[in-house]
């Protein structure tokens, strides 16, 4: 085998690095998806209201966002392995306690703390992959993490619904358990030692301005989903507060170049395009997971479990469109996502056509073509966003990405709650039916959308000859060019 074939294989270190990742990884992913499920559940077993119940999800979220700021600092701080490790055994030990809780109090401050520990697992796994595997081989390896990312939301309504099913409540929450158990073994024995590159102080300052401007924000939408609308006053003072708060972190961030979060990254090219690019594809494919089983149990009289099953189509998808990262790797980031963003337009304009009897296969095959879409689109959007920035700029660029998704997933959620709400008010099924196919035209412009940033990426090879990640100046980068 020519030279320069065996140089494009994936070291198997690498490799076996991912892999155990990935195992820890899944907990979190699952864990949001299987617990929406539950809720209705969850309030006639702990004999509470649904709206406090909804608690348990929002407390675990406004946690959560509020954690990601300070991912970066701390795996510069004491290093990314040891974070990894404890926020890993965090998550694992609150799942357990969560699992054993003995009111609908208990259970929502639980929740809160495993939402701080999987606040700081999923940037510190992005960040520990990224050093390790380098820009040249960034793709190729994001391929085999993001499956994980596509898969978990159409796996997790699957196993919420057989647990609430045919098991107790608490199941939902010990079967992150195993799960951890493995990956901290595995973490502590194979995964190697990640240096520790500063001894700088935690900018308190920048997190107390970033960090509630973030849960604001989150828990604003949240209202707005919960309400039905953007006129609510317990939507409209969070979304206002959190917006005031950020811009006065960003105001802050400039002034100072040891922030928590150094906003001068958006000054690369490549990377801004790439996080205006996360937002939006947020907003497609988280708000599309909540329109389908919605669709398939409200028009189609479907079960939860069977609506869950119903969306695996798009996990195939997905899987059908791996090879998207060696691509990516090889010519670029701009055609793969171009050609990504496409074909998720394609997928979803099906939808825009749902009647009370579409057939089920040719929604399945649309969303083969959606997943497909929408996996070789976000590989290559988050290699993008890497390929122009130095080692130094990984955590914060990696704290950056998770802020753009959260905010994305969580915006088109409500935005698309509001209008399907608006939308359904007919009270026969077909009228519902042509309620959730004006709904997807809303996710069809979100995808129209994100081929703006999506054409505005640098036209060149995100690909570098060595190992090392381009260094220097943000101005003088390649995406500035």
């Amino acid at each position: 085998m020519p030279a320069t074939q065996t140089k494009e294989r994936l070291d198997p270190a690498l490799l076996k690095l991912a892999g155990i990742l990935v195992v820890g990884g899944l907990a979190p992913l699952l864990d949001t998806t299987i617990v929406n499920v539950a809720i209705d559940g969850l309030s006639r077993q702990l004999h509470s209201t649904v709206t406090t119940v909804q608690w348990v999800s929002t407390g675990y979220l406004l946690a959560f966002a509020m954690a990601i700021p300070a991912t970066g600092w701390a795996a510069d701080r004491f290093g990314a392995k040891r974070v990894w490790m404890w926020s890993l055994a965090l998550f694992m030990l609150t799942s357990a306690a969560a699992g054993a809780a003995w009111s609908i109090g208990s259970l929502i401050a639980i929740r809160v703390l495993q939402g701080i520990a999987g606040g700081f697992m999923q940037p510190v796994l992005q960040i520990m992959l990224v050093r390790s595997a380098g820009p040249r081989r960034l793709g190729r390896i994001l391929t085999v993490v993001t499956l994980a990312a596509v898969v978990a939301p159409i796996l997790g309504p699957v196993i919420g619904g057989l647990i609430v099913s045919n098991a107790s409540w608490r199941w939902i929450f010990y079967v992150n358990v195993p799960l951890c158990l493995i990956a901290l073994l595995l973490a502590r024995r194979h995964l190697p030692a990640q240096e520790t590159r500063t001894a700088k102080r935690l900018d308190v300052t920048g997190i107390a301005l970033l960090s509630p401007a973030l849960a604001a924000i989150v828990y604003g939408f949240t209202e707005v989903g919960r309400h039905g609308g953007f006129d609510q006053v317990q939507a409209v003072v969070p979304l206002v507060g959190g917006v005031l708060l950020l811009l006065l972190f960003l105001v802050y961030s400039l002034r100072r170049r040891d922030a928590v979060l150094d906003v001068r990254l958006f000054r690369v090219r490549s990377f801004s395009m790439c996080a205006v690019l996360l937002f939006l594809a947020g907003l497609s494919l988280y708000g599309a997971i909540l329109l389908l089983p919605l669709y398939y149990q409200q028009v189609r009289g479907e079960s939860a479990l069977m609506a869950g099953l119903l969306l695996a189509p798009q996990g195939l998808g997905a899987l059908l469109t791996r090879w998207a990262g060696g691509l990516t790797d090889r010519i670029g980031a701009k055609p793969i996502v171009v050609a990504g963003m496409l074909l998720t337009l394609v997928g979803t304009l099906a939808y825009t056509q749902v009647g009370t009897d579409t057939s089920r296969w040719y929604l399945g095959i649309a969303l083969v073509v959606r997943g497909a879409g929408l996996g070789a689109a976000t590989v290559a959007i988050v290699t993008g966003a890497y390929v122009d920035l130095s080692p130094d700029d990984i955590p914060n660029a990696t704290t950056v990405i998770r802020i753009m998704q959260q905010l994305g997933g969580s915006f088109g959620t409500a935005a698309l709650v509001v209008i399907l709400a608006h939308e359904t008010t007919g009270g026969t099924l077909a009228d519902r039916a042509a309620g959730f196919g004006t709904t997807f035209w809303w996710v069809t412009g979100f995808s129209v959308l994100a081929l703006i940033p999506a054409l505005l990426l640098p036209s060149r090879k995100a690909a570098r000859a060595g190992e090392e990640a381009v260094a220097g100046p943000a101005g003088q980068r390649a995406g500035t060019k």
